[in-house]
């Protein structure tokens, strides 16, 4: 794939007018918030991690499911802590290995800190094919590499980044240290070519990369920029007003969750307060709006005393399924091309499910929450999930769900407890069938 970057004036100008024609679609009425949703529970979760300013430093974000081929029952989970790097668990929720965040290069530089993490399955290396999870560290704004090592003494994973990888967004480490550096990401392979890649976001702007992944002769793992695309900032309205969401002065609204579908190479992207956006992985062509927030069209005026936003009359202009931030996507695969794109719906605590088909228009097929059971709590806030429509053993015959829980019980003092619920897949595809 030839390296190119797309003009921003024309690619804006253009997106500019694609944003017009989806915020004209005629808006549904908003149901009640409380609107009933069937409930699953968590089999298992993983011990609490904390993040304050009293010297936690791990914060759960985003989990990948990895799936043994010898011995199914043998899974892992490979998450993000941020600042507490990564943690790999096994189907019992129980942690194997944690592998902390590498330093900034000098002091006063920010540190590494994960964000997202995905996974890449049997690339070429040196020593022969591998699978890989990779994550973003957001704090150095470089991609990072971990072969996958199942029986490895001392634990899975072994970093395998090359050490002279270059930031994915920043010139500089003065612009590292600004921090709007890699985000969210997901991982694809090409099927007509076998190449790897990744589609990484920007911290607080709309912009996306594609990065092609690139073994080395001696056995690491870089990659290099193939192309970029910025997604629209602004929307005309249909009442002819002219939107944004609100946030801090100088931000843009961002993507965090994002997922490639396999079969077809087609990017689904959460522009956190906008909606879900569909596009060709390879960041061609042009992007389609499939579903908004409540919120899109509401205006707001942020308010510097309490950094907050300040919302103004709702206009109605919004969609129906998803409460801001949309966060956390991931695809239930199924035989012929049928299954579900689930979306993490941040502001009411409950999950989107759309047909994976884009053939039947990515239509919307119900939700779900997910809540306690007994002595395992529920999940509220997600920002990260990760599904996988295979056997696993005996524990989760039928597949699993994880998902991150954003307010973990129990709470240790005024410390933000986070963790990892771990839900039986088969379990959510029976509530949405019902």
């Amino acid at each position: 794939m030839p390296h190119s970057r797309i003009r921003r004036s024309s690619l804006l100008a253009g997106l500019a007018a694609l944003a017009a024609l989806t915020a004209a679609v005629p808006a549904e009425a908003h149901p009640s918030r409380g609107a009933a949703l069937p409930a699953v529970t968590p089999r298992s979760e993983t011990a609490a991690l904390f993040d304050d300013e009293a010297g936690g430093n791990a914060d759960a974000d985003d989990p990948a499911i990895w799936r043994n081929p010898a011995d199914p029952g043998r899974s892992l989970v490979v998450a993000t802590a941020k600042e507490g790097g990564l943690h790999v668990y096994d189907l019992d929720a129980r942690r194997v290995q944690a592998l902390a965040a590498p330093a900034g290069p000098a002091p006063g530089d920010a540190p590494g800190r994960f964000n997202n993490v995905d996974l890449v399955h049997g690339l070429r290396l040196s020593a022969g094919r591998a699978d890989l999870a990779v994550t973003t560290d957001r704090g150095n704004d470089r991609l990072r590499f971990y072969r996958i090592d199942r029986d490895r003494p001392g634990g899975p994973l072994i970093d395998v980044t090359d050490p002279g990888v270059r930031p994915v967004f920043s010139a500089g480490q003065d612009e590292v240290n600004e921090q709007r550096t890699a985000y969210g990401l997901a991982t694809w392979t090409d099927r007509s070519s076998g190449r790897a890649y990744a589609v990484v976001s920007r911290r607080e702007t709309t912009a996306l990369s594609l990065l092609e992944i690139l073994p080395t002769a001696s056995g690491t793992v870089g990659y290099r920029t193939v192309r970029t695309l910025d997604l629209p900032a602004a929307f005309r309205l249909p009442n002819g007003a002219d939107w944004s969401p609100c946030a801090e002065p100088g931000e843009l609204p961002q993507v965090e969750g994002m997922v490639v579908d396999p079969a077809d190479g087609t990017l689904y992207a959460g522009q956190e307060d906008v909606g879900i956006w569909r596009l060709r992985a390879d960041l061609t062509g042009e992007p389609r709006l499939i579903d908004k927030v409540r919120e899109f069209g509401t205006p707001g005026t942020y308010d510097e005393a309490t950094e907050e936003c300040v919302p103004g009359a709702d206009p109605g202009f919004g969609g129906r399924r998803l409460a801001a931030d949309v966060e956390g996507l991931t695809l239930v695969t199924g035989p012929g091309g049928r299954g579900h794109l689930l979306a993490s719906s941040q502001g009411d605590n409950t999950f989107a499910a759309y047909d994976r088909r884009r053939g039947k228009g990515n239509a919307y097929e119900g939700g779900f929450r997910v809540i306690a059971s007994g002595t395992v709590d529920g999940s509220e806030e997600c920002d990260g999930a990760a599904a996988l429509n295979a056997p696993l053993g005996t524990k989760y015959p039928r597949g699993l769900l994880v998902v991150q829980d954003g307010h973990d019980t129990p709470q240790d003092g005024e410390r933000t407890a986070t963790g990892f619920k771990f839900v039986d897949l088969g379990q959510v595809l029976d509530a949405l069938e019902d």
